[in-house]
Formats: C-alpha cells, sequence, structure tokens
C-alpha cells in the first residue's frame, strides 16, 4: 500500500523529499534512487498528472501546492499531462539496477514512460 513506508524520517522530512523527488521527476524525465523511495514517488507522481490533465484552476492550485518549483507545475501542464491524454495510468516505470556499492541498498530508475513507448508495449500484447 503506498505512503505506508516511514523511509527513517519524520513525516515532515519525508514529505519534503518526496515532494523534491516527484518535482525532479518532473524537471528531468528520470531520476536514479533507492527502489522503496521510488514505490513511493510513483504513486504521487501519477497522481499529479492525472490531476494536471484537466486544466482548470483548482487543480493548478492543487499541483502548485505539491510541486516545488513553478516552471515545473508549468511543464506538467503544458507539456506532460497532455502526452497522456486518454491514459488512464500507467505513467511512470521502475527499472531495477542491482545494489548500491557503498551499502548494497537496492537501486532503480523511476521515468516518465512516453507515448510511442506505451504504443509498442500494447502491440506486443
Amino acid at each position: 500500500m503506498p505512503g505506508t513506508r516511514k523511509l527513517g524520517r519524520t513525516s515532515d522530512h519525508r514529505l519534503a523529499m518526496l515532494r523534491a523527488m516527484v518535482t525532479f521527476l518532473f524537471e528531468n524525465g528520470k531520476i536514479e534512487t533507492t527502489v522503496t523511495r521510488a514505490k513511493e514517488v510513483q504513486p504521487l507522481a501519477e497522481k499529479m498528472i492525472t490531476i494536471a490533465k484537466t486544466n482548470n484552476l483548482a487543480n493548478k492550485r492543487n499541483v502548485m501546492a505539491f510541486i516545488t518549483k513553478e516552471t515545473v507545475a508549468k511543464k506538467l501542464f503544458d507539456e506532460i499531462a497532455p502526452m497522456y491524454e486518454g491514459v488512464n495510468g500507467g505513467y511512470t516505470r521502475i527499472i531495477k539496477k542491482g545494489p548500491r556499492r557503498g551499502d548494497a541498498a537496492e537501486m532503480c530508475i523511476i521515468e516518465l514512460v512516453t507515448k510511442e513507448e506505451k504504443k509498442e508495449e500494447k502491440d506486443k500484447k
């Protein structure tokens, strides 16, 4: 169940970290992090994309309350959300990379799925 992992942080610190990770994900298209953090970021990012698909004032305010950079929120409404028009979920993917060298934490890449990749997956099925 998403939102139940404490990640070794207080609730304020955890929320700030997750907000920053979602912002960086939308800014760069992908981020490298641990698997547990990625599993917490994924539902939050997908929720933001779902909210941004309907472009109205209330949704803009909801997104701006969560995303930490105004330019990233604008990019979410103008570029990212229209890319997933007609798609119900599955906007992100987690690709496991293996253990980190220092502490053997399982690392992964969380990235936004493009529309072309979505079509290729559908054609394979």
